[in-house]
């Protein structure tokens, strides 16, 4: 098996992609889905936010307008949910790509894959990118977004620039959206190949 990192910034497509590679029939592990399953489904974690950050409950699961209220915009306050929830969604992830082991291929999708220093465990990384004024057009165009909010997500995320660097697969997503299934198509291609090659 042939674990790929998909991420990229806040606009960049990544969700469109990670659903192409689904409907490859490629098993996706979506982190921010995972979060949104655990702030529901997990007591220890539920008990340690409340513990942590006050009452951010609503019928028994995380509220995210509670919680980032209670956050207060502070970098000490997103640190300490990070130590917090990290630990869980690895734990997921990990559960999944067990259960998954015999696909010659599942991705990984998270949006703060470099951040987290995911990318040491996955044996590839692919970014999705697009030209800034795309990004800007498609983040803005979301309902309730703002120019500050926008500002205040692009903060807490490694430059595009720094992450097509880092990356070994680059999609551009301001190309088609047959363009970039094409794209999706020949990686799979790639990755599942290099399994069957001898060492």
């Amino acid at each position: 098996m042939i674990t790929l990192g998909l991420t990229g910034s806040i606009g960049m497509g990544k969700s469109t992609i990670a659903a192409m590679f689904a409907d490859e029939g490629v098993p996706v592990w979506d982190a921010d889905l995972a979060v949104h399953r655990l702030y529901a489904e997990s007591e220890p974690l539920k008990a340690k936010l409340v513990e942590t950050f006050g009452d951010v409950l609503t019928d028994g699961v995380v509220d995210r307008v509670k919680l980032l209220a209670a956050l207060k915009g502070e970098a000490a306050s997103f640190e300490k949910l990070d130590a917090i929830v990290h630990p869980a969604t690895v734990a997921d992830r990990n559960r999944y790509l067990a259960e998954h082991a015999g696909a010659p291929l599942v991705v990984a999708d998270i949006p703060l894959l470099y951040e987290t220093g995911a990318d040491a465990y996955l044996d590839k990384v692919l970014v999705v990118s697009a030209p800034a004024d795309v990004q800007t057009a498609r983040v803005l165009a979301r309902a309730g977004m703002t120019e500050a909010k926008f500002e205040a997500i692009l903060a807490r995320q490694m430059p595009d620039a720094e992450k097509r660097a880092r990356a070994d697969f680059i999609i551009d997503t301001s190309k088609s959206l047959d363009d970039c299934r094409d794209a999706v198509r020949l990686l799979i291609e790639k990755l599942t190949s290099l399994q069957d090659t001898p060492a």
